[in-house]
This record gives structure tokens, C-alpha cells and sequence, in this order.
């Protein structure tokens, strides 16, 4: 490992005097599940950390009827499944967190870090000089791509690994980021950043902005939620696939709802044709075969990853049919 400095700031306006013009030189520091193994395996190299962890105000959930969720960066994902109007309004995001890891990284990752962290590709990972480490080169594409996307790659076949990004997109969350000083809140579906606009990231986050809050809209009294996750092992594993589900409405008539995928794409991937077949749907059995088949309309497998295309459309269906 790299030595590297460790800086602890008291306040936002302190952390910001810390961050340069790269994030190879400073990188922020919040639970430490992810960047810690990262700097261990020399695939972040900084010179700087900064501990977010303490920074008033970041540590808080706060519900306000009306208006909805406000949830500090800092919060742990333990705390987020557990906390009780989460599980009552949101349970989409409840179950989703629950779905995190194992009990042990859940106490100690946070939501920021959650919905920040970096894939899980092996090449990534591993010693390869691949494209999003500045190399020429994915080597998904001929190589082992069973857990790579099916949707959304290209240059680069990354799926983004989070969880509860996936249950907050359906939730219509936005984030608000801060920089030197100055807040702007940023919708979930505009903070994800796929290869093909920058292979190097998956996010917009410029070096020195850093996430504060996710924002949650108030639940409506119709509204109903949930989050399933296929994984290869009935223990702490990320998803080959996820879906996320938001409706309103009652079972006689859908007014309107979101479907959201996780491990299919490079950022969580809303389902935007299916979404809009939920308004006004009766959800009957010929209904949902047919808006399940809607799912990653324009799906482009490789080798080993096919499979993703029918798991993610039964996913979809019996979480739908679960809700009504």
C-alpha cells in the first residue's frame, strides 16, 4: 500500500480545503468498505484522504410529512434497513439495504459510500490494465463475462454493484452535492454516468464535490414497494440481478409506478417503457407477462451473461405481482 496523509476536518467548508484537481491525489473517506480495499489492491493510489465520518449533519435520517426522507450521506446502511419509517413508507429501500453485504459491512457502510462505490469487475480489480484504468482494452468483452452487462456497455461492460441506488431511483431520489460552499441537488437518474460519456467514472462527482444528502420524495398513502435480488450465493453477494418496484394505485387499476434493474448496466437501469405501462394498467396475468416482457427491450448479451434477459423480466413480474 501507498503511504498517504489522513486528514480529519471538523465541517464541509474544512473538508473542501482538502480536495485538489484529481481524484487520484484526494479521495474522500466515509465507512471504508470499498476505497480501503481498493487502496490495498494499488487500484487507488492517493496521496490524501479525507474522513468525512463526524462531519455535522450527515449522520441524521429525518422524515418530514409532506415534504418526505432527508438522509445524511454518513448514515450507515444498517441504519437505513432498520430505521421504522423507512419500513413503513419506503420498503423498497428498507429491503434493498437489508440486501447489502453482511451484517458486519452494513454497520459500517454508509449510504453515500453505498451509492458511490466502484464495480466489481475482476478485470477492474485485478492486475489489468483495462479501459476505466486508463488502459485500451475491456476485457469483458472476449474474456469471462457472466456478471457483466447486458444493457447500457460500451466501451466498458461494468454493472454498477449498488443496492440501494437501485431502490432510490424507483423512489424518484435526487442527491445534493456539495462544493466549496454551495449546495445543488442532482436526481438520481442524472447522477450515474454511463461508459460511453466517461469510461473512467460512473458518476458525475467532479474532484472536491461531495455528497451530503439523498433526498427522498413523502410516500403517497397509495403507494406500495419492494426490492428483490438474484445472487449466486444465499450469503453476502452482489446481485446478478435486482429489481426494484414502485406503484400507486390499487389492484384493480395502477395509476402510475417505476421499475428500476440492478446488475444489468453500468448504473441502476430504469426501465422507462415499462414504467409507463403501469399507468392506467389492470394488473391481470396477461398484463404483467406482457409488461414484463418489455424488460431490457434492446438487451445486448455477450457470451456467458444471456440469462440476465429472462431472470430480470421473471424478477420484475413477481415483484409486480407480489404488490397488487
Amino acid at each position: 500500500m501507498k503511504n498517504f496523509t489522513y486528514k480529519k476536518p471538523k465541517d464541509l467548508k474544512e473538508a473542501g480545503l482538502y480536495f485538489g484537481d484529481s481524484w487520484k491525489d484526494v479521495i474522500p473517506y466515509a465507512g471504508g468498505t470499498d476505497i480501503l480495499g481498493l487502496i490495498k489492491d494499488g487500484i487507488e493510489q492517493p496521496e490524501q484522504l479525507v474522513d468525512l465520518k463526524g462531519l455535522p449533519g450527515l449522520d441524521k435520517i429525518v422524515y418530514t410529512p409532506g415534504k418526505g426522507l432527508s438522509i445524511g450521506a454518513m448514515v450507515t446502511i444498517a441504519e437505513v434497513a432498520e430505521h421504522p419509517v423507512i419500513r413503513e413508507k419506503f420498503a423498497v429501500l428498507s429491503q434493498a439495504a437489508g440486501e447489502v453485504a453482511s451484517p458486519q459491512l452494513r454497520n459500517q457502510g454508509t449510504i453515500g459510500g453505498n451509492i458511490c462505490q466502484r464495480p466489481r469487475c475482476w478485470y477492474f480489480r485485478g492486475d489489468f490494465n483495462c479501459l476505466r484504468k486508463g488502459g485500451d482494452t475491456c476485457f469483458a468483452v472476449e474474456g469471462r463475462n457472466k456478471f457483466h452487462c447486458v444493457i447500457g456497455g460500451g466501451p466498458c461492460y461494468i454493472v454498477h454493484p449498488s443496492d440501494t441506488a437501485v431502490a432510490l431511483m424507483a423512489l424518484d431520489a435526487s442527491v445534493t452535492v456539495f462544493y466549496r460552499k454551495k449546495d445543488r441537488n442532482v436526481p438520481l437518474t442524472d447522477f450515474f454516468v454511463l461508459p460511453e460519456k466517461d469510461v473512467t467514472r460512473e458518476n458525475i462527482l467532479k474532484p472536491g464535490e461531495i455528497v451530503t444528502h439523498i433526498l427522498v420524495p413523502d410516500a403517497a398513502a397509495d403507494m406500495r414497494s419492494g426490492y428483490v435480488k438474484s445472487k449466486e450465493r444465499d450469503v453476502w453477494d452482489f446481485a446478478t440481478v435486482s429489481a426494484a418496484v414502485v406503484l400507486h394505485g390499487n389492484k384493480n387499476k395502477v395509476t402510475g409506478g417505476r421499475v428500476v434493474l440492478g446488475g444489468v448496466a453500468p448504473m441502476p437501469w430504469l426501465e422507462k417503457e415499462v414504467s409507463k405501462g403501469l399507468t392506467g394498467a389492470v394488473l391481470d396475468a396477461g398484463t404483467l407477462e406482457q409488461l414484463a416482457s418489455l424488460a431490457l427491450k434492446g438487451a445486448e448479451p455477450m457470451a456467458h451473461n444471456e440469462y440476465k434477459i429472462p431472470l430480470a423480466r421473471n424478477l420484475v413480474k413477481r415483484l409486480i405481482s407480489g404488490l397488487i
